[in-house]
């Protein structure tokens, strides 16, 4: 309790420190804001049946942050300009230009990559916008005297997707932690009444042990949560003995800590979002005049539908994105050089090219298990939803996943900085 109280005051007395808190807050606040402002022409009657029990809407939902159920300026929320950083992160795997810009050019490159992706966020956004649109307009949520009115709604959720990408960066560099999953968290936070009111509604005293089931799960999931993203394989590290300006340097040893889960969150965002990309497609074309359309559409829906090859897919996808967002954020080669540079060696181990190969085994093995573990984590939830028939399992154990890493993050960002002020 002490230290709690400790880590408080530094951050009362710390602006920087407070300053970014207030960022996030203030973000946040801005955000719920624009979540209730709704788009002209919207049906609330039609709008909260069609919602109702949609397994795909929901998870759609965690990407606006709660504004699809409102059907809100800002219904696209993160989900274009994740699809965007998706696309960009495998061109660099093409484009040798990105990958020098996103890996040897520095902050400055880093803003310039950043910078295409948002980029390829405005098409995109306009094909999912006018895509959901119609489909909304084909369900009767919403209806449009002329096509200037749809023109019109297109261009207010673009820009208001937009717009959420720009506050999501804010929160990147002004605030604390990663302000695309600071959105999505927040998103789920707002939805959490509305979840445990369906639940008390749809109470069945036959079920009560299935309940109590999924809370004791719930707590296991969030406490293995929290170990694997605390879980850390130690590298050994000795610096070689300098002598510079008549004093001596060097010659102590430490070690580099590399995380189980280097990804993060970022793996499942990037899975659902792949995801629902198709599912959008298939009930868009749903209702086409073309009977070929239609057919595809019925066969991708069917698939989708079917709960274990569902949970297949997005094990897989949750499996390779670990491995590849690792790749992209963590160099063996550039650690390597860093290293040697600094007179630094692996006990063991010739600097170079073999403390490349060594680190390069060991991230491979330990994001090995940290990629299984978040796909089992991400289908426990939607097997639940298939066995005990309650929609709102599937969506609340994804959303519980994003939001304990999310906090997780935030808590460990905010001990480094407290940490920091502190020595």
């Amino acid at each position: 309790m002490e230290t709690i109280i400790r880590k408080i005051k530094i951050i009362a007395r710390s602006k920087n420190l407070r300053n970014r808190l207030l960022v996030i807050l203030g973000a946040l606040v801005l955000f719920r804001l624009l979540s209730a402002i709704p788009i002209p022409g919207v049906d609330s009657l039609q709008l909260a049946g069609f919602l109702q029990g949609n397994q795909f809407f929901g998870l759609l939902n965690l990407f606006s942050g709660g504004g699809l159920s409102q059907l809100s300026i800002i219904m696209l929320g993160v989900g274009p300009y994740i699809t965007a950083s998706i696309i960009m992160q495998l061109m660099t795997i093409m484009v040798p230009r990105l990958k020098s810009l996103y890996h040897e050019e520095g902050e400055i490159g880093r803003k310039r990559f950043n910078q295409y992706s948002r980029f390829l966020t405005v098409p995109i956004a306009f094909i999912q916008g006018y895509g959901l649109l119609a489909l909304l307009q084909s369900q009767g949520i919403i209806s449009y005297i002329s096509f200037f009115d749809r023109l019109t709604d297109l261009f207010v959720i673009v820009a208001g997707a937009m717009l959420i990408t720009w506050i999501g960066e804010r929160i990147t560099e002004y605030g604390i932690g990663n302000g695309v999953s600071v959105i999505i968290f927040a998103g789920i936070i707002s939805v959490i009444p509305q979840a445990l009111q369906q639940l008390f509604f749809t109470y069945d005293p036959s079920q009560l042990m299935t309940y109590i089931g999924f809370g004791v799960l719930a707590l296991i999931i969030v406490a293995a949560i929290v170990l694997v993203n605390e879980s850390e394989r130690p590298v050994p590290v000795t610096y070689a003995k300098r002598s510079q300006g008549g004093q001596t340097y060097g010659g102590t040893s430490t070690y580099i800590p590399l995380r189980i889960n280097q990804a993060g969150v970022m793996p499942i965002i990037f899975a659902l979002s792949i995801l629902l990309f198709p599912q959008l497609l298939a009930n868009f074309f749903a209702t086409a005049d073309s009977l070929l359309l239609r057919n595809i559409s019925e066969v991708i829906l069917r698939l989708l539908n079917m709960g274990y090859l569902y949970s297949v897919i997005y094990f897989v996808l949750v499996f390779a994105f670990t491995y590849f967002y690792t790749a992209i954020t963590f160099e063996p080669h550039t650690m390597a050089e860093n290293l040697q540079k600094a007179g630094g060696f692996i006990p063991g181990v010739r600097p170079g090219n073999q403390t490349t190969e060594y680190v390069g085994s060991i991230v491979s093995r330990i994001t090995f298990i940290g990629a299984v573990f978040l796909g089992i984590i991400a289908v426990i939830p939607i097997i639940l939803q298939s066995v005990t028939g309650v929609q709102a399992f599937a969506i609340g154990g994804t959303g519980l996943l994003i939001v304990v890493s999310v906090v997780v993050d935030i808590v460990k960002r905010v001990d480094a900085q407290v940490a920091m002020r502190e020595y």
